[in-house]
């Protein structure tokens, strides 16, 4: 008999302290598990909130995306949950400054503790998101795996966004873009 899901989550985290290979890992599918990762970044498993963030942060840990489903996989185990919109939202920005040709990095920190340069590596794409759908700024985190923009740290990238006319039709009045480690990012267009 294996053994249960949480005891095997114990044990990865003292092995791995961080991301397990997951992208390694196939296990036999298991079934379909009671969590939901909200489209606000809240985990609901079994109708209640997980409201112990290192618990959330360990689940975080092993998720892995296959297609268009999100699974939690040990070794031995992959369990479906179901994912709103993304898995991740980015909370926090901080930016560094950059030399004299402008190259400077923004990390980001996502609601589980990842820090991720905004970079060709976790690029920000903007994606249609809420009701109506409005253009909102969606970076890669790790593996496949995407974290949404909060309110706040759009409005953060947008202070330190350089405003140009566009280049290419259709013309637009404005285009807001980011720099960071030698890439830039569209952030929006007004």
């Amino acid at each position: 008999m294996a053994e249960p899901l949480f005891q095997q989550l114990q044990k990865l985290q003292e092995e791995f302290r961080g991301h397990p290979p997951v992208d390694k890992w196939n296990p036999d599918f298991c079934g379909d598990m009671d969590m939901v990762i909200q489209s606000d970044g809240r985990w609901i498993h079994e109708g209640s909130e997980i409201k112990r963030q290192p618990l959330v942060n360990l689940f975080a840990s092993i998720l892995k995306r296959e297609g268009r489903h999100y699974y939690l996989v040990t070794p031995v185990e992959k369990w479906r949950v179901r994912v709103e919109d993304v898995p991740f939202l980015i909370t926090q920005a901080a930016r560094e400054e950059g030399d004299a040709n402008g190259c400077g990095q923004v990390l980001l920190t996502t609601n589980t503790g990842d820090v991720i340069p905004l970079d060709k590596a976790h690029p920000l794409e903007l994606k249609p998101f809420g009701d109506p759908p409005l253009p909102i700024p969606y970076v890669a985190v790790r593996r496949g795996l995407l974290g949404r923009m909060s309110r706040d740290v759009y409005y953060q990238l947008i202070d330190w966004a350089e405003a140009r006319e566009p280049q290419a039709p259709p013309a637009r009045l404005c285009q807001l873009w980011l720099k960071s480690s030698g890439e830039e990012f569209l952030l929006g267009e007004y």
